[in-house]
């Protein structure tokens, strides 16, 4: 896939945030958090799955809080890959570290993965479409059909009423919202700086502010395999959850 192939790309020097002259085709968002179980094997697999694509790459991970060595681990990888970057925020707060990631993303593609998945197939896909110029967003759907997710029972049925709220509540009209997502950088990396809400509802806000301003978003489905358990327990995610769904909804549907 050459860059002739997406006639409306805008892949010049200095587009990178940083002014560097030259930009990765793509750039992988991770967010993570208490990860020095599985954050080195992760992250060099997926490198050599990116090499795999025959695009130039970066991945930034955006540590969030930790208390094990997560960050030394970053730091390490990073001083011995250069294509392995980090930044930490101060506090464990998922949606806030992917935001900045996103705005830190040099990538002409920005894909938000998360350390537990890496799911190739996922990339190859949500980059041809996003190539054929007909999606600048690409969300990798747990529940549209031909999906296959292998998580616990409970957290499946949480995803559905989460998004069922969230299409009550926002006129949202997809059936995902968290887990894999890539898009266009130069047309999505100012929705990202608009949004208001962080913590695990920042990415909903993302797709849905993206669906509102009438991008191209299209849903792909995903097969979902966790290397660990999560590093949050569901039960106790329930109560922030909810709180910063309210305050989507005023934002969105009084401020807005």
């Amino acid at each position: 896939m050459s860059r002739r192939e997406w006639p409306n790309l805008k892949l010049v020097p200095g587009a990178a945030p940083d002014g560097s002259m030259t930009v990765p085709m793509i750039t992988v968002v991770i967010p993570v958090y208490n990860e020095e179980g599985i954050l080195v094997s992760s992250v060099l697999s997926l490198r050599e799955q990116l090499k795999e694509l025959g695009m130039s790459f970066e991945i930034l991970l955006a540590e969030n809080g930790s208390s094990d060595r997560t960050v030394e681990l970053c730091r390490e990888l990073h001083e011995k890959y250069p294509d392995v970057d980090f930044f930490s925020v101060d506090e464990p707060n998922y949606g806030k570290a992917l935001k900045e990631g996103i705005l830190r993303a040099r990538g002409t593609i920005v894909v938000c993965d998360e350390i537990d998945l890496g799911d190739m197939d996922f990339y190859r896909r949500a980059v041809d479409r996003l190539l054929a110029g007909d999606a600048t967003m690409v969300v990798g759907s747990k529940v549209l059909a031909g999906a296959e997710d292998t998580r616990p029972l409970f957290r499946r049925v949480a995803t559905v009423v989460y998004n069922t709220m969230l299409r009550a509540l926002l006129h949202f009209h997809g059936t995902d919202t968290h887990g894999m997502k890539a898009f266009r950088r130069d047309l999505l990396v100012g929705t990202a700086g608009r949004c208001v809400v962080d913590k695990d509802v920042f990415a909903s806000e993302l797709v849905i502010r993206a669906e509102q301003e009438r991008q191209p978003v299209v849903e792909i489905p995903v097969r979902v395999v966790e290397k660990r358990r999560p590093s949050i327990n569901l039960i106790r995610r329930v109560p922030n959850v909810l709180r910063n769904i309210t305050r989507l909804v005023y934002v969105m549907r009084v401020l807005s």
